[in-house]
């Protein structure tokens, strides 16, 4: 699939509500505890949420979803403006809302009102809903078990066999439609809807294998391709119809934060990866390292205030990738400096970390852009670059001094700084500030461009004129 078509997302939209406060005493009349409220904060819930955070990487997003015209329907679509485009189905009724009541974080109840029923789309809609998924490079189908998905199953059903399907089920929605490319229940969900069948163990098996069995059993019996069973703190276990040999894909570490939101992070992910060309289970490695940040981050309680701390992890875990534009965002909301430099990286060695150590200190946090392999291949020529684009991304996220890192296609990263807009921009080597190619750009919302001393003798292509001539020697370590 093109990277450039949208993610259609499908599904129940939602307004979720927090209430947040501390609790610290009980009530004299009954023995519950007593909320003194310090804040509130509302936000698209369900199908509205997978869209959002799915169009927080700079993707194209269209959300096909039922808001109707009350209070709650308005201010969910006030929230989406700007971020998705909107495909609406009529909605007969009042749009749920969620609340949830928070004590120093934690939830101590929740309560629902409002349950519209989507009805079936007008002949316009359906012709704009039939020409969205058809330009679709994947569809995500967030079922939160209040008729979306069912209200438009036949579209959905003609889309499978040609578009990767992402179905992220509910144990009260529809089923998922045949030739879906991976399903995503967790694993209470994948319990219940294996309760009473007779070939997968018992409800309360918490096991690996009971898991594997009962996510074989859905993938045969909803025809899909592949099924994900997440399984919170333990990863994502990958099965397949009549398959002994299920993926377990670990989480990358220990995320001590609020799991609200997790799934969507997971299933938008996926289905994002799934459109860019990804297989199933690279898919799902990626969604398992995105939803971990996520949780890590503060989860859905931390939407639009994405918190910068990145959890420490546990012994022999990879630290949680940061989002390059959440982490930006967040420095910025609380009055931090944000701080960027670029390059190809492609052997990594003391002239680079030198620089990047020098641009860390400058601000809060740093962010390194990194050339494509196909953007190194234009600048750099055949035969470059010596390391994939992957690997260097992992390994420049790993210096203490990286907060995060984006991969951009482009020669330059203009289009990326715009996006991320950086306070300082740093460059090393034979520049000035003032003839940096990204310096216009950044004067465009007034952030400066700076050249930092660059360690002398060191480059990619030096090392690699040295290694060569080493390997032609056939002596290691041979004179440059």
């Amino acid at each position: 699939m093109k990277p450039q078509q949208p993610l259609v997302v499908v599904g129940d939209a939602l307004l979720d509500r927090d209430i947040e406060g501390t609790a610290e005493r009980l009530a004299p009349d009954a023995p519950v505890p007593v909320v003194d409220v310090a804040a509130g904060r509302d936000r698209p819930g369900g199908a509205g949420l997978a869209a959002v955070l799915a169009a927080r990487s700079g993707r194209e997003v269209v959300l096909v979803t039922a808001l109707g015209t009350d209070a709650a329907g308005e201010a969910v679509r006030g929230a989406l403006r700007d971020r998705v485009r909107l495909v609406e189905l009529p909605l007969d009724g009042t749009l749920p809302v969620k609340t949830r009541v928070l004590a120093s974080g934690r939830p101590l109840v929740r309560l629902d009102r409002g349950g519209g029923r989507p009805g079936e789309p007008g002949p316009a809609v359906r012709e704009e809903l039939e020409a969205v998924l058809d330009g679709a490079g994947a569809v995500l189908v967030a079922d939160y078990g209040r008729g979306t998905a069912a209200a438009v199953r036949g579209l959905l059903a003609a889309a499978a066999p040609r578009t990767p399907l992402v179905w992220d089920p509910h144990p009260r929605g529809d089923t998922p439609v045949p030739g879906a490319r991976l399903v995503t229940p967790n694993a209470a969900e994948a319990r219940a809807l294996t309760r009473h069948d007779s070939d997968c163990d018992a409800p309360d098996d918490d096991s690996l294998r009971a898991h594997a069995a009962r996510g074989a059993h859905l993938a045969g019996r909803w025809r899909a391709a592949a099924v994900a069973v997440t399984l919170g703190e333990r990863g994502a276990l990958l099965t397949r119809a009549a398959g002994d040999s299920p993926m377990l894909v670990p989480a990358p570490h220990r995320a001590a934060g609020d799991p609200c939101g997790a799934g969507d992070r997971f299933a938008s992910t996926a289905a994002a990866a799934l459109a860019d060309g990804a297989l199933p289970e690279e898919a799902v490695q990626r969604a398992v390292a995105e939803a971990a940040a996520f949780v890590a981050a503060g989860g859905a309680g931390g939407f639009g205030l994405w918190r910068t701390a990145r959890p420490g992890p546990g012994p022999g875990a990879a630290p949680a990738p940061a989002d390059p534009l959440e982490l930006a965002e967040a420095v910025r909301a609380r009055g931090g400096t944000v701080v960027a430099t670029g390059g190809c990286f492609d052997l990594l060695h003391a002239g680079h970390v030198g620089l990047l150590e020098g641009a860390r200190r400058i601000g809060d946090c740093l962010v390194v852009c990194v050339n494509s392999d196909a953007s190194v291949r234009r600048l750099k020529g055949p035969g470059r670059p010596l390391t994939p684009q992957a690997d260097r991304a992992r390994v420049l996220a790993g210096l203490g001094c990286v907060d995060a890192v984006a991969v951009f296609d482009e020669d330059t990263p203009e289009a990326l700084l715009r996006r991320l807009r950086p306070d300082v921009w740093v460059k090393g080597g034979d520049y000035t500030a003032d003839t940096l190619p990204e310096a216009a750009a950044l004067r465009e919302w007034g952030g400066q461009a700076v050249v930092l001393p660059y360690l002398d003798g060191r480059s990619t292509t030096e090392l690699a004129r040295r290694a060569a001539r080493s390997g032609a020697a056939g002596l290691p370590g041979a004179p440059a």
